[in-house]
């Protein structure tokens, strides 16, 4: 039977997400005070021991206009994604979150790959549709990104599989005199500030100085920022993320000048020195373009992430199940558009005031 956590077995759940090989930061109870515009419930799942052997944070979201709520689960379910009966329960969780909210339809972008398709199978038996994920970044989480397998590695043994190029370009970066350090909040107004311009440049939206602010009050000592310094003067930034086995890179930011000192290489090396120091399994580079043609504006992304030897990984996509088949529909329909004008206001603001 699933239950729904509330404030006595909310330590349990979070040391169980921890523990799993399929925890991830984003089903955290950590995560959810950082996205505090959404309500947050979590559904579990015990075995024959009480022990719980499933999980599900769900993200709920009232739609502007409408008397109705969108429920998301950011790479859940936590749990054996082989085990049917435990699947199960956990939709049946998420539907009884659903009725209780009056959500019309439920999201889900697992952390699994598209290789796996018993999961797949066994997910579109519980009724879920399934959508591949998109080549670009269209979706909600990026559907590819590259995983380096850290695990009992020495900076040594990564470094030799690192590609040659990543390792003249991380030599350059510090012959040339870059210097990275650890920094605290009192940095976030420089690190904003070359977001957007990274923003600017590359033509994608930026979050606001107080969204990293709560980002690093909510996660501690495991969200770390990074800073790379030419002549004192902060040139680029990273924001990293620890959570279980695994250290994420979530943001990063580079200015316009001195991009020939190629600060990010160095920025890379730090952060995954973090996850060898934690003694972590993965570290993952975040989203990469499924299209990987030498045309694509993006490619030079992927060329730089793929230069540090990690795995290019493709997920499954993204599951709904849809409570109210008129809603969602309405919904959908206006989704789209008003994404679109969404992103091109915020892109306008930013350079109206950058």
């Amino acid at each position: 039977m699933y239950e729904i956590i509330n404030k006595n077995t909310l330590d349990e759940y979070e040391r169980f997400v921890e523990s799993s090989p399929k925890g991830h930061f984003l089903q955290s109870h950590k995560w959810a005070s950082v996205k505090n515009s959404w309500k947050w419930e979590a559904v579990a799942v015990r075995d024959e021991n009480s022990q719980i052997c499933g999980a599900l944070s769900v993200l709920i979201r009232k739609m502007p206009g409408l008397p109705y709520t969108l429920m998301y689960s950011a790479r859940g379910p936590v749990c054996d994604v082989h085990d049917k009966e435990t699947l199960a329960e956990l939709t049946r969780g998420a539907a009884f979150l659903a009725k209780k909210h009056k959500a019309y339809a439920f999201k889900l972008d697992p952390d699994v790959l598209s290789s796996d398709t018993e999961f797949i199978e066994n997910m579109k038996a519980l009724s879920y549709k399934h959508v591949p994920g998109s080549k670009d970044f269209d979706g909600i989480q990026p559907n590819y990104v590259f995983r380096l397998n850290v695990k009992d590695k020495t900076e040594d043994d990564l470094l030799q599989a690192f590609h040659q190029k990543t390792r003249y370009n991380l030599r350059l970066s510090v012959r040339k005199g870059v210097i990275v350090k650890l920094c605290g909040k009192e940095m976030l107004p420089d690190f904003t500030r070359i977001m957007l311009e990274t923003g600017n440049r590359d033509g994608f939206v930026t979050r606001p100085q107080s969204y990293f602010e709560t980002m690093m009050d909510a996660l501690g000592e495991d969200c770390r920022l990074y800073m790379a310094f030419l002549d004192d003067k902060p040139i680029a930034g990273t924001l990293a993320v620890h959570y279980g086995d695994k250290v994420w890179y979530l943001y990063g930011a580079s200015s316009n000048e001195h991009r020939n000192s190629m600060p990010n290489y160095q920025l890379q090396w730090e952060m995954i020195k973090w996850s060898l120091e934690l003694k972590c399994n993965i570290y993952d580079f975040r989203g990469v373009s499924g299209d990987i043609s030498p045309e694509n504006p993006l490619y030079g992304l992927y060329n730089f992430k793929k230069g540090f030897s990690g795995d290019f990984c493709e997920f499954c996509g993204e599951f709904t199940m849809v409570y109210n088949k008129a809603v969602n529909a309405f919904v959908e329909r206006g989704l789209g558009k008003l994404r679109l004008l969404r992103r091109k206001a915020v892109l306008f603001k930013n350079r109206i005031f950058k």
